[in-house]
């Protein structure tokens, strides 16, 4: 069975790029945020989820032309050629692009690993070179981070298509109900509320917590009906 290449794909172009050598490691990262509350009387600030930030892929690349390579039939260098032909392909993907004005979107895969990314980071360490000076080995540092918009965040985690044009801050002795008739001035349209926060249970709301108000009319994404 051949040796399986980790890829990276540009997909605005389709052009694609195997590694030389597959990495020996790499590490995924994924954080979130959280906003402190305080509310008087209480032993402790109350911990509200912000937002998620974006997860980072890193690896350690590694460039060799100080033998010829080949894969079959196809010399992917001469010897002693310059490396900075190879890691030049991985460098050059941070360029933008003239018809999106932004850097490509990628898409790294090896193996069960899959990651629709941008190129946020490269650092070039060349660590073997000809008696001219020129490289012939180099160990790229790279950072991806984790590439979404509005449309693919909408079909993974079922956001929603409604514009959140305030935000509402709970307090003591209110319920859904007198929060939708404060802000649209109708008690019974309060899903809406209860859908753009993840609220299982729209009863369970408590003074300090965040709620984020959707503008009307409201449309769910994950089934494209208008809710009241």
């Amino acid at each position: 069975m051949p040796l399986e290449k980790a890829l990276i794909t540009n997909l605005d172009t389709g052009d694609k790029i195997p590694v030389m050598f597959n990495p020996e490691e790499y590490t995924l990262n994924k954080d979130n945020n959280f906003a402190q509350q305080t509310i008087p009387g209480l032993r402790a600030p109350l911990l509200q989820f912000t937002h998620g930030n974006m997860r980072t892929l890193e690896m350690e690349l590694f460039f060799d032309t100080y033998e010829e390579h080949r894969n079959g039939s196809q010399v992917l260098n001469r010897a002693g050629e310059d490396v900075r032909k190879l890691t030049g392909k991985v460098v050059g993907l941070l360029d933008i692009n003239s018809q999106t004005h932004a850097p490509p979107v990628l898409l790294v895969t090896w193996s069960s690993l899959s990651f629709t990314c941008v190129l946020a980071r490269v650092g070039q360490k060349f660590i073997l070179f000809r008696d001219d000076g020129t490289p012939v080995r180099a160990r790229l540092t790279v950072t991806f981070n984790e590439f979404t918009n509005a449309e693919r965040e909408a079909k993974e985690v079922g956001r929603l298509t409604a514009d959140f044009t305030k935000a509402h801050i709970v307090l003591l002795g209110e319920d859904l109900s007198s929060i939708a008739g404060k802000h649209y001035e109708n008690p019974l349209a309060w899903r809406p509320i209860a859908i753009v926060n993840n609220l299982d249970d729209p009863r369970n709301i408590f003074p300090g917590l965040e709620l984020q108000i959707p503008s009307l009319p409201f449309v769910d994404a994950a089934t494209g009906e208008e809710v009241a």
